[in-house]
């Protein structure tokens, strides 16, 4: 399982890299302000960031225990991916709408459409992440399966 350090490495970068892409796409696709979609996107990255922390560690447990390993099939990263931005829609919908003074349904679909950039993101990220910072126990257990 990643150690705290690593998954705070996550969670930071994810972020990052999110927000220099998300944002100036988000102004173009809306024609809103840089600096209102920059509001937006900042106050829901630091909102995900949080997120992104516990919700990995949860997944990875119950990945542990459902299969006994924490390596992500294809269909285990959809998954993570999915779950992941639903949680987030929950809560970001009413402050989308209440900071930029729009309805819910266009801060819905906003947020949809931040949230089907963010989970094609969050697989090409973290499959990108995996391979850049594999864990050792992933080698063993090839090795393992090879046998």
């Amino acid at each position: 399982m990643r150690t705290l350090p690593d998954r705070i490495r996550h969670a930071i970068s994810f972020e990052v890299i999110g927000l220099l892409l998300v944002t100036p796409l988000g102004a173009l696709a809306f024609h809103m302000p840089l600096d209102d979609i920059g509001v937006v996107t900042v106050v829901s990255a630091t909102i995900a960031t949080g997120w992104n922390f516990f919700y990995n560690v949860g997944f990875d447990m119950a990945l542990k225990r459902l299969t006994g390993s924490t390596q992500k099939s294809w269909w285990a990263r959809v998954w993570h991916a999915v779950l992941f931005e639903a949680g987030l829609l929950i809560v970001l919908v009413p402050f989308i709408a209440w900071y930029l003074q729009a309805s819910l349904w266009q801060a819905l679909v906003m947020d949809v459409s931040f949230s089907v950039f963010y989970v094609v993101y969050a697989y090409a990220f973290n499959l990108a992440y995996d391979w850049l910072f594999p864990l050792p126990e992933w080698a063993a257990e090839a090795e393992e399966r090879a046998g």
